[in-house]
């Protein structure tokens, strides 16, 4: 089930051309064209699903599962010394093109990205309602 309008659906099922590192039945991963660095690429599942909470139960495992593949093959191959795996959902979150998909970005030392957050200082009670607000 493909979405007309989504250019990602168009790239994952090969009616807009793109480098592709790999191909499956489901998916098809490819360099990113707005890389953080060298070798960043895009799992991109040929189905459409807007975001991670549209993405089917069974998918999540298979994405996960190709993730680790590429991972190992990119590492290998590019000789980057670590790994971000990044999926992003909604705007707010850095959610830019609404076509579910996970980004696969080697990390050499020194190439200059900061992926990550400030870490906050919660007192213990916020964690409590926290927790309480999640789990009932």
């Amino acid at each position: 089930m493909k979405e007309e309008s989504c250019i990602f659906c168009k790239i994952a099922n090969g009616e807009i051309p793109s480098e592709t590192l790999y191909e499956e039945e489901g998916y098809r991963v490819i360099l990113d064209l707005g890389p953080a660095t060298r070798g960043h690429a895009l799992i991109l599942p040929k189905d459409h699903y807007a975001s991670l909470y549209e993405l089917p139960d069974e998918k999540c495992g298979e994405v996960l599962r190709l993730a680790k593949k590429m991972a190992v093959r990119m590492t290998d191959r590019l000789g980057c010394s670590g790994f971000n795996l990044v999926q992003n959902n909604g705007e707010s979150a850095g959610q830019t093109v609404r076509h579910f998909h996970m980004h696969l970005i080697p990390r050499y030392d020194g190439d200059g990205q900061e992926i990550g957050w400030k870490p906050g200082k919660p007192e213990q009670e916020e964690l409590k309602e926290i927790r309480k607000t999640i789990c009932g």
